[in-house]
């Protein structure tokens, strides 16, 4: 019987601790050789440990490989395409380059004179599932004031790897008009910018700059950095920046799979850093999604890109410790791009700092985002992130939003406001504004609030002499904007016969008077 005592003086009334161990010492898969890690409190040998990791890597990315799903248990695996791997140089992306390499790539027969499998073409162990990988790593340094160019680093890391190709790309190819024209087939594509200042981002904002008096893509870039509102935008940015130039460079690459390094620790950190920022609508599409590019006029036509994250299942403790015992290349991402503060940062600490007292805590996190779906089909796609869009944002931010004090409630309310600032409230119900064509309307929640986010704090300047018009990526305008109503004088669209004579009622002189 336990004692309601002082734990202090009676030791015996202490209850004992959870052994971390487990029942035994040895490895849980062989149950022959000592233990050499423990994962959630399971205890493995080196030689057992990386099939393990491997086991976990095929088991989240198999599945996912025929473009059909057959009936046989055990398919031959066959990809429709080629392959891309997203490459950051962290320790997730580095484990996922060797793991790929070991399993799909290295194993190939060896070719003949005429660069033709031994054997024969037909033979079964010269199938692959994949007949090429590309990898793409997207540079951040131009973003960034004092930062080191990294491409030859990374090259330099997947020249170890002879049959991966490397496609360099920089973050500023998403203001430069000749990248898109190369991945997408689309020419004569304007740079647009949007004026952030104005209420409802609305298309009396949008400019269109002509290629020979616009800016140089390094320029737009920091001119559109500079103008966000706060840290996290700028850090949800370069993150949907990073992510649209690795999607639209692997669908010009036919590939059919994209995979992304992202451990279970990170995902965690990445599902709820996206839900915080509001983001929730596409969290499936942060687990694994199956993308293509909206059909625009002059562009090519593909099939569907399937972006997985192989290593979803295995955690940061796991991907350090392969990486130690397997001798895997890890650069690491640059010290100052993981200084920037924000939600994001934030969200960190608090997962990793869970993770090492509560290891199953962070697992619960992304099989709780699993079971999520949203309740109606998108709407379209956002123009910035390029992902599932909710229909009625500006309906919805207009129910949980304060944007008059025409109520006589809330007049009530603003006696503690002193009488000179009262003038400048504005008394105007929203239902008397006149609607006008917005690129809201575009745009997914997340990226408005990105667009719109107000801090006290401010942001630093990373360009001087920014004008208040933003320019924009160049895929914002992949679609004709005239046919949206968004760019033209101001805002241009088909004005029906009816609202036209409404317009110029007053000024018409009737029939009758003209008779007399």
């Amino acid at each position: 019987m336990s004692s309601c005592g002082n734990p202090a003086a009676e030791e015996e009334a202490l209850m004992p601790r959870r052994l971390k161990l487990g029942k035994s010492k040895d490895c849980v898969r062989c149950r022959l050789k000592p233990g050499s890690i423990v994962i959630r409190h399971a205890v493995y040998c080196k030689e057992c440990f990386t099939p393990m990791v491997d086991m976990k890597f095929r088991k989240a990315l198999e599945p996912s490989v025929n473009a059909r799903a057959g009936t046989s248990k055990r398919p031959k695996l066959k990809a429709s395409g080629n392959l891309c791997l997203g490459f950051s140089g962290g320790l997730g992306s580095s484990i996922l380059l060797d793991i790929v390499h070991n399993t799909y790539f290295s194993s190939r027969p060896p070719l003949d004179d005429s660069g033709k499998p031994r054997g024969g073409t037909n033979h079964p162990r010269n199938a692959s599932v994949w007949s090429s990988c590309n990898v793409c790593y997207v540079e951040v340094c131009r973003a960034f004031a004092e930062m080191p160019d990294r491409t030859e680093d990374i090259r330099s890391v997947i020249e170890k790897y002879p049959s991966f190709d490397f496609v360099p790309l920089r973050i500023e190819d998403a203001f430069d008009s000749s990248w898109w024209t190369k991945v997408s087939g689309s020419s004569n594509i304007p740079q647009i910018s949007l004026e952030l200042s104005k209420e409802g981002l609305i298309a009396d904002g949008l400019h269109v700059t002509s290629q020979m008096t616009g800016l140089t893509p390094v320029e737009a870039l920091r001119s559109y950095l500079s103008s966000l509102p706060t840290q996290t935008a700028i850090s949800s940015a370069i993150q949907n920046l990073t992510r649209v130039l690795i999607l639209h460079t692997a669908h010009s690459k036919c590939s059919s799979h994209l995979l992304f390094g992202s451990c279970l620790t990170s995902l965690s950190i990445s599902l709820l850093s996206s839900i915080s920022q509001g983001g929730g609508y596409a969290i499936r599409e942060e687990l694994q999604e199956e993308w293509r590019p909206v059909a625009a006029s002059g562009s090519k036509p593909g099939g569907v890109l399937r972006v997985i994250r192989p290593l979803r299942d295995v955690t940061a403790k796991e991907c350090a410790v392969y990486a130690w015992w397997n001798d895997v290349t890890v650069i690491g991402r640059d010290k100052q791009r993981r200084a920037i503060l924000g939600i994001a940062a934030l969200t960190k600490n608090f997962v990793v700092g869970l993770e090492k007292d509560y290891p199953s805590t962070v697992s619960t996190i992304t099989r709780t985002c699993e079971k999520l779906e949203p309740k109606d089909a998108p709407s379209g796609q956002c123009r910035l992130c390029k992902r599932p869009m909710q229909s009625g944002i500006q309906e919805w931010k207009a129910r949980i939003s304060i944007r008059s004090y025409s109520d006589n409630k809330l007049a009530a309310d603003l006696t503690h406001i002193p009488s000179p600032c009262r003038g400048n409230l504005e008394t105007t119900t929203p239902s008397q504004l006149p609607s006008l064509p917005a690129l809201t309307n575009f745009l997914c929640y997340s990226c408005h609030t990105t667009l719109t986010s107000r801090s006290s704090r401010g942001v630093k300047q990373l360009a001087p002499g920014v004008s208040s018009a933003a320019p924009l990526p160049i895929w914002a305008a992949d679609r004709d904007l005239h046919e949206d109503g968004l760019i033209g004088g101001g805002a241009r669209r088909k004005v029906p016969e009816e609202e036209m004579l409404d317009t110029v009622a007053d000024f018409l002189i009737d029939n009758q008077d003209c008779e007399e």
